[in-house]
């Protein structure tokens, strides 16, 4: 039996890349591959159909000839299943879910759950699962804020191929009771103030036959008529139901469901976009080529769990052994979570970089003649830096920049930024102030989360980088709107991509479904887009 630190010293070993793998990880210039594309910089071209000459479709430089669906070092990983198990046996004694609240409300210092730990933990929950008699392909409901046992239930399902349902507040209670029965969810994970919201409609939504309140004591949960076919117990009284019947995992194979996450849309009732867990396992797989962590990282999730953003980082930090530290739950307090756990990683929107820079730039402003002075010579000389490729003085860090680092714990080396365009300004204030790697990356549910992310020593702003390995992208024509591939200096059109990332299609909706996706295999996603100089995907409209 291997020792804690022989299995340190094995994880550590694991994290170490061949001389060899670097050598070949770049793409070698050879007249067979000059046949088939030629290289944009950070992407390549491709023609669609090869007897039409037409060079338009784009792929990523790190694999050109061949999309990316499962992770290079670990290709026996197909699916989230196997990826914890991959993290198990790798960062067993590694701390893994984090959390400051306590079991009676108040919060402390972050306590530490390890790898090895959950998966315990979920062993139990998918056995409690299975004891209650749900099958595979059940749909399980997860109707709360991200904290651990949202991890640990997610996994359960993966163990047991149960098929998992993110609820959210935000859609509103209609919206929670149109999912449930679209989706004929068979039980539902719930927090006691959101259970009420359930109770009011419960009679509503029939295929539900478990609700488990998560944080509640089994005092405190509410009885239910005797006539009702739901059963009501706390996550202890699971837990506990589930040690003592332990199950063999029923492990689901890549081409399985995994998740159906639905999107509010504009218009219209949600949609429910079906992910299997080879999409999962693909974006993810594609995005490692240029994001690498490691098990001494620390990662802070308070993005919602509900959303394809957050789901796909949890499945790389699983892989890479990250520790995950949860917020209390509260966006008003999540500076003074920052300060407590001081992680190594942040991602986040648009609208939380654009409040710390406009806090930030208001504080300069009022800082006097002198300090606004020092601010902005010392910023624009070490942006010029960045800029140049060079190494910015730690001096500059030390008069100006720590203090400013210190908001997120001051430990934070890299930054991501999702969902919506970050604007060039703020994107250079971020890799200045924070002296860290700062990457924007663009996806959307339907593509299991990343269809392109800017590539590591790339320190141009206002674009959304190469495309994902694990996809091709090309512009198609929007005449209406007068956006075609004739266009100069830049080819325009509406972004349209294809790949292992691809959703199955919106859940028991094949009219939308085919709507979106045409007979090529192509998604059509609405956003307009131009290539930039080295294969550089800008959003310009939608």
């Amino acid at each position: 039996m291997e020792s804690t630190a022989q299995r340190r010293l094995k994880a550590i070993q694991g994290h170490l890349v061949p001389i060899t793998h670097v050598l070949d990880s770049h793409v070698q210039t050879s007249l067979t591959a000059s046949e088939f594309f030629h290289s944009q910089g950070y992407s390549v071209v491709l023609p669609e159909k090869l007897n039409t000459g037409k060079w338009n479709v784009y792929r990523s430089v790190r694999s050109p000839l061949k999309l990316i669906s499962r992770f290079p070092e670990h290709p026996e990983i197909g699916t989230l299943h196997d990826n914890f198990m991959h993290a198990i046996e790798a960062f067993k004694d590694y701390n893994y879910l984090g959390t400051r609240v306590r079991g009676d409300g108040t919060v402390g210092e972050y306590k530490w759950m390890t790898y090895g730990e959950a998966g315990t933990v979920r062993l139990a929950i998918g056995s409690g699962l299975r004891h209650h008699g749900l099958l595979e392909g059940a749909c399980i409901g997860l109707y709360f804020i991200n904290r651990p046992e949202w991890l640990i239930v997610d996994h359960a399902c993966s163990a047991y191929s149960y098929i998992s349902v993110p609820l959210y507040d935000t859609l509103g209670p209609d919206a929670v009771k149109y999912i449930v029965n679209h989706a004929d969810v068979q039980a539902i994970f719930c927090l006691p103030h959101t259970l009420n919201t359930l109770l009011s409609f419960l009679s509503e939504i029939p295929s539900v036959r478990l609700v488990v309140v998560v944080g509640g004591i089994d005092e405190h949960v509410p009885s239910l008529p005797s006539n009702s076919q739901v059963e009501l117990i706390s996550f202890a009284k699971l837990l506990s139901q589930g040690h003592s019947d332990l199950q063999p995992f029923c492990p689901p194979k890549p081409e399985d469901i995994a998740t159906i996450c639905y999107t509010s849309g504009t218009t219209g009732t949600p949609k429910g976009v079906v992910l299997t867990h080879g999409n999962l396992i693909a974006t993810v797989a594609g995005a490692s080529l240029t994001l690498k962590f490691c098990p001494s990282d620390i990662y802070i999730s308070y993005l919602p769990l509900a959303h394809i953003y957050e789901r796909a980082n949890q499945v790389m930090m699983a892989y890479y052994g990250v520790a995950v530290g949860f917020y209390q739950g509260d966006n008003l307090k999540l500076m003074d979570d920052l300060a407590a756990l001081r992680p190594t990683i942040f991602c986040s929107v648009p609208r939380v970089y654009n409040r710390i820079y406009s806090g930030i730039m208001n504080a300069v402003q009022t800082s006097g003649v002198l300090r606004k002075r020092l601010f902005n010579a010392v910023y624009n000389s070490k942006k010029q830096v960045i800029i140049s490729g060079r190494n910015p003085s730690p001096m500059w860090d030390r008069l100006v920049f720590n203090k400013i680092k210190g908001m997120l714990g001051g430990r934070v080396h890299f930054m991501g930024s999702g969902a919506s365009p970050l604007s060039p300004d703020v994107m250079d204030f971020l890799r200045v102030c924070f002296g860290c790697q700062v990457i924007e990356g663009y996806g959307m549910t339907e593509t299991s989360c990343v269809i392109s992310c800017m590539d590591k020593g790339d320190n141009l702003s206002g674009h959304v980088g190469s495309p994902n390995p694990a996809c091709e992208i090309k512009l198609v024509d929007v005449p209406e709107m007068n956006y075609t591939s004739e266009d100069q200096p830049y080819p325009r059109g509406e972004i349209c991509v294809r790949g292992p990332v691809l959703f199955q299609g919106y859940y028991k909706d094949e009219v939308q479904t085919k709507e979106v996706i045409d007979g090529d295999g192509w998604l059509h996603t609405g956003d307009i887009g131009l290539w930039l100089p080295g294969g550089r995907l800008k959003i310009i409209d939608r």
